[in-house]
């Protein structure tokens, strides 16, 4: 019989090890914390500078933008409500309105800011913001010239009774458009047309009945803000 001692590995105790994770998780969350707060102003920067220049590309003509809230009872400066961005040219006058739209795609959300213009009551353009469609055939809501043309003046005319749009915005099948509501779909990417007809028109039929009967307010503002 052998009567080496045999050596053991120390045990830890599971407190210690405890400690030890837990020192680790407190550590780790606390640089997310503060990578968070020191790249948010530059995200935030990034996100305004983005915004700006998608309302001058949908919104033809515009120069500068002031941003307001629509509400049930009106439009004001700050407050809870539907974010718009009032744009206006050189000399103040109103080109438009830009507001931000959502629908589910194929992948992912799509997320785009469309133009408005009060003057013929119709949609001047549109500007993807986050997209995560099958490249080669999702993305051509970006890049085929034709379905971007549905949008050079897609009307958005609200009722009578400003309760609603006239006609709700619809994507139809490739080649069957015949009104300046709807939507020609690409041939290939139906659902990712589709997903932008459903947002804009989401979007409009609750925006549009509120702004409407106050959008003299917007050329003001374009005059003194």
């Amino acid at each position: 019989m052998n009567d080496a001692t045999t050596m053991q590995a120390p045990q830890v105790s599971s407190f210690v090890l405890i400690r030890t994770l837990g020192l680790i998780a407190l550590v780790s969350g606390l640089l997310v914390v503060l990578v968070f707060e020191w790249t948010k102003p530059a995200i935030e920067q990034n996100k305004r500078e983005m915004i700006e220049r998608a309302v001058f590309q949908v919104v033809p003509g515009a120069t500068q933008r002031r941003d307001f809230v629509v509400t049930a009872n009106g439009i004001a400066r700050t407050g809870d409500g539907i974010t718009v961005y009032a744009a206006y040219d050189d000399d103040n006058k109103l080109r438009g309105i830009a507001a931000e739209a959502a629908a589910q795609g194929y992948q992912d959300v799509i997320r785009l800011l469309y133009g408005y213009n009060p003057e013929c009551q119709c949609i001047t353009g549109i500007r993807v913001l986050k997209l995560s469609e099958t490249p080669g055939l999702g993305d051509k809501i970006i890049t085929d010239a034709d379905f971007v043309a549905n949008f050079n003046a897609l009307d958005a005319s609200v009722n009578a009774s400003m309760s609603a749009l006239a006609n709700a915005i619809v994507t139809v099948k490739h080649g069957r458009k015949q009104n300046p509501w709807e939507i020609d779909a690409i041939s290939g990417a139906t659902i990712s047309s589709k997903a932008v007809g459903k947002a804009l028109n989401d979007s409009a039929q609750q925006l549009l009945p509120l702004l409407v009967p106050h959008i003299k307010e917007l050329t003001v503002a374009g005059d003194g803000a």
